[in-house]
């Protein structure tokens, strides 16, 4: 639709998203940004206005790499120095920044605007062609027929750069590519979270297969000896048993002595001998027995790593979320950094969110029916709700939630974690219980964190010291290893050496220390 003015047409009027080509009797320069691994480029669009009126032509000629030359031209090309200069950049790039480089290249190639003529820049990402258009006061646009031209950029790039072939263009993707990813796992902030939820859904997995697999043995050798189900309840112990046992008709006295130590009761084990002479089972073959032995085997193992896994999740929960682990215990804690999918999610969600945890499914159908909604989730395994009456359940609940959440953030957002804060909210959360059931009051909330935030200072001033002192050693050992290094290739003799000296370093120390003292007591006497 034209603009008139009297009887002088002055501009257009584009309803078209894609034409941009003349606002209001200004003409417009259409250049394109595109980020590559292996640099900058600038693209200049030299058939703008065919490009705005005919958009699915655009899509066709991006396929065919004579016809999209045709479209598209480079302006300019800007290299990467180098692979950590290329990171660098498609880390500002990610987070929406404009790097150094790229903001020397944009305010060198890209033409200004003037009176006579208005430059537009096209880019790939809203947030950065925002961030652009505010720094180097250019016009961005990132939608219209934008998208288009950048996949035909992509796909024909390697043929639009000269001395650029498709294979150096595969191989900076792929390096690029390895980098920036590794980076990210590397700073990841959930990467310890993900060890406690891959170790508290293998434990929950285990606790399944030892039980179904527990239940297998059981079933396999009553028929052999069915007497012994009575007498062994532990599904570990009844393995155990099975295994040392085999044939019911071989045990004797003195296996009396091997039960035992397996049971740890004597009259267990003389009532399994006893049941043993009397038993009312069928007689089993060797083959048979030499699979039941094999199975046993395996499930004792089982249960052995699922012990060692539950010190390995203590171990973590302590290390991660020392408060919350002291406070509601390390299992249910973990279960509840699981389900929120990390220790920042948990942090992030309300009292009221971490109280129903785990009870989603009965929430929607007590909303749904206009039933009473559930008190507790995944908390109510806590030792806490289970000691209070029945009518403060929910109210225990409600206030162990709060803790909890209070909890999570200290441990998330905390530069040096410790379980000082965990312990004064559990002696809260005690004597809120015992208000509950005495009437006696406790202590205000105020005075209690007080407490708390004093002896944590305590503590996170030597923590403070230690890294301090950790640090200095590590950059200590990093110039021995530069001044040991030839041409920029560290070698194993000097990294050895290093280790040894540093080994050697604390009884020197401790000399000197014996030294000083000894003198000292010289001059005294």
């Amino acid at each position: 639709m034209a603009v008139v003015q009297g009887r002088k047409k002055i501009g257009i009027l584009v309803p078209c998203p894609g034409r941009v080509d003349f606002v209001f009797g200004l003409p417009q320069i259409l250049h394109v940004l595109f980020e590559h691994a292996s640099g900058y480029a600038l693209f200049r669009i030299k058939e703008f206005e065919e490009i705005g009126l005919l958009q699915p032509e655009v899509e066709e000629s991006v396929k065919d790499l004579s016809r999209f030359r045709s479209v598209v031209q480079l302006a300019a090309f800007s290299p990467f120095k180098s692979g950590t200069n290329a990171l660098d950049n498609m880390n500002s790039i990610s987070e929406g920044l404009v790097h150094e480089d790229l903001h020397l290249f944009l305010e060198t190639n890209v033409p200004k605007s003037s009176k006579k003529q208005k430059s537009l820049l096209g880019v790939g990402d809203q947030k950065l062609a925002g961030v652009i258009s505010e720094t180097l006061s250019v016009s961005c646009q990132h939608s219209g027929v934008i998208p288009e031209i950048f996949r035909g950029i992509r796909t024909h790039f390697h043929h639009l750069v000269k001395g650029l072939t498709e294979l150096s263009a595969g191989k900076a993707q792929l390096g690029l590519g390895h980098s920036y990813s590794r980076a990210k796992v590397k700073f990841n902030v959930n990467r310890s979270d993900n060890m406690i939820i891959q170790s508290i859904s293998l434990l929950d997995q285990l606790d399944k297969d030892i039980n179904t697999f527990s239940m297998r043995i059981r079933e396999w050798y009553s028929y052999h000896f069915p007497e012994l189900v009575k007498i062994v309840g532990d599904n570990y112990t009844y393995a155990r048993v099975a295994k040392f046992i085999k044939d019911r008709k071989s045990l004797t006295d003195e296996s009396v002595e091997g039960l035992e130590e397996i049971v740890m009761d004597s009259g267990k084990a003389q009532a399994i001998l006893n049941a043993s002479r009397s038993s009312m089972g069928m007689d089993i073959s060797g083959l048979d027995l030499i699979n039941i032995e094999r199975f046993a085997t395996r499930v004792i193992a089982l249960a052995e790593y699922r012990k060692g896994l539950f010190e390995y999740l203590k171990d973590k929960m302590h290390s991660i979320a020392p408060n919350l682990s002291t406070l509601i215990g390390e299992q249910v804690g973990a279960r509840l950094i699981s389900h929120a999918g990390s220790l920042t999610n948990l942090a992030k969600y309300p009292a009221s969110t971490v109280q129903i945890l785990g009870a989603e499914k009965a929430l929607f159908r007590a909303l749904k029916t206009r039933g009473n909604t559930p008190k507790y989730g995944l908390i109510f395994h806590s030792t806490f709700i289970g000691r209070a009456g029945a009518k403060n359940k929910g109210r225990i609940s409600r206030y162990l939630a709060n803790k909890c959440s209070i909890a999570s953030r200290i441990d998330c957002f905390a530069d040096y974690p410790t379980s000082v804060f965990g312990e004064y909210l559990k002696e809260q959360v005690e004597d809120r219980l015992k208000f509950y059931e005495s009437g006696e009051a406790p202590k205000k909330n105020l005075d209690v964190m007080k407490q708390a935030v004093e002896e944590a200072t305590v503590i996170q001033v030597k923590l403070a010291k230690k890294e301090r002192k950790r640090k200095k050693k590590e950059k200590r050992k990093a110039d021995k290893l530069n001044e040991s290094c030839e041409n920029g290739e560290v070698t194993m003799e000097a990294e050895t050496t290093i280790e040894m000296e540093e080994a050697e370093e604390p009884p020197v120390k401790k000399a000197k220390k014996k030294k000083k003292k000894k003198s000292k007591e010289v001059e005294d006497d």
